[in-house]
């Protein structure tokens, strides 16, 4: 579960970026977060990861409270969230099963835990036929499951997807958040980062509006909030 109470998060610039955020996201749940730039979308994710500390209030992801977390237990804390970025992130000299794999030979997996869990998750993506080639000759679509499979390889309780179609036609970007609805049908809390309102509004997740580091609205309708 991730959960903010009264958080606040100040910059050293001045910047107030958060300003008492309070929100839930239960296990399981498929949510968005959606705001205009510079309303503190980036902050949470940062927050949830570890990467920074909350200047007030309270945050806990899967069991770790991040206004206390010690340096040595954010590791384990990552392992429990995957993110998947708009820029992809790959290694394009390494192959798309080495690519995963890497993730897991990060965290100390055996090799033979390696040669199982990669081809049950490029399968999962659609790229079982793809294990052999490198990142440049993938579609941008591809390279975004990609992204996806390393994000869930080590089996995180939580995904956090950061605007996973910024780069992406709409229908690529379509078949992008297909894919992630169904990862979330597994189990697999969701929160999707995103300011392509037409693309929220084809699902029926939960929208939580932020702006100006405050939620807005947080339901259903969210988004036509946001868009007003």
């Amino acid at each position: 579960m991730i959960e903010f109470v009264d958080v606040t998060k100040s910059y050293s610039v001045g910047t107030h970026a958060l300003r008492g955020i309070t929100m839930q996201i239960e296990d399981g749940e498929f949510a968005f977060l959606v705001g205009p730039s510079g309303s503190g979308k980036s902050t949470i994710i940062k927050l949830i990861t570890g990467e920074l500390k909350p200047t007030s209030g309270t945050v806990h992801v899967n069991g770790y409270s991040l206004e206390r977390i010690r340096k040595r237990e954010v590791p384990y804390l990552r392992r429990t969230v995957g993110v998947v970025f708009q820029d992809f992130r790959l290694i394009e000299s390494k192959t798309v099963y080495d690519n995963v794999a890497f993730v897991m030979r990060a965290v100390g997996a055996k090799e033979h835990q390696i040669r199982e869990r990669v081809p049950y998750v490029l399968e999962l993506v659609g790229l079982e036929t793809k294990s052999r080639r490198h990142p440049t000759e993938l579609s941008g679509g591809e390279q975004q499951r990609l992204a996806i499979a390393r994000a869930l390889v080590n089996n995180p309780s939580t995904i956090i997807a950061d605007e996973p179609t910024g780069n992406l036609d709409p229908a690529r970007s379509l078949e992008i958040m297909n894919l992630l609805q169904e990862i979330n049908k597994l189990g697999t809390t969701l929160l999707v980062v995103t300011h392509e309102m037409n693309l929220v509004q084809q699902f029926g997740n939960r929208v939580i509006a932020i702006d100006e580091g405050l939620v807005v609205s947080d339901g259903m309708e969210g988004y036509r909030h946001y868009e007003e």
